[in-house]
């Protein structure tokens, strides 16, 4: 498979990924955009919807954490990230992300790295209803302090075993 071949399967991907999304949203496939923008307008169509929801249904997470991850562009998994962040809670997103890491695919693993960065996004009352009225929620849901631990500590361990391979190979 040539790198062509891989962005393109890569992109496939996160097109089924944005389809889902907006599959779940109610939101057509916009099958009239060129093949090449449609998954970022599907994932451009979802953000708002997503985030003016009090709440989303438990078969939502999935499917976001997933498009987070296979979005190819750092800037732009926020679209699906900042979403689980306020319905799901930090520490269930950085857990998913964290699955990633350790057990996913070299492409899925490096999509859990863009998207890991965008798990810190500080959240705000004012930006989700998924805030209670009082602009306060459940500090349990972002409480993730030894989550990060554990992503340095599975990203350290990984580093080390790359480096161990390159040293085995150039041996």
């Amino acid at each position: 498979m040539t790198e062509g071949d891989g962005h393109e399967a890569s992109t496939r991907s996160f097109l089924a990924c944005a389809i889902e999304v907006a599959r779940l949203l109610g939101l057509g496939d916009a099958a009239d955009v060129p093949d090449d923008r449609r998954a970022r307008h599907l994932a451009g169509a979802v953000r708002k919807p997503l985030l003016e929801r009090a709440g989303l249904a438990e078969e939502f997470f999935d499917p976001l954490m997933t498009a987070a991850v296979y979005d190819p562009d750092p800037s732009f998994c926020r679209r699906f990230v900042e979403p689980a962040l306020y319905a799901f809670g930090r520490r269930r997103v950085m857990t998913a992300l964290l699955g990633y890491l350790r057990t996913g695919t070299t492409a899925e693993r490096a999509g859990a790295r863009r998207a890991w960065y965008c798990a810190h996004l500080p959240l705000r009352a004012d930006r989700s209803p998924a805030y209670a009225p009082s602009g306060s929620r459940d500090p349990a849901l972002d409480e993730a302090d030894d989550m990060v631990d554990q992503w340095l500590e599975s990203s350290s361990a990984q580093q080390r075993a790359r480096s161990a391979s390159e040293g085995q190979e150039q041996a």
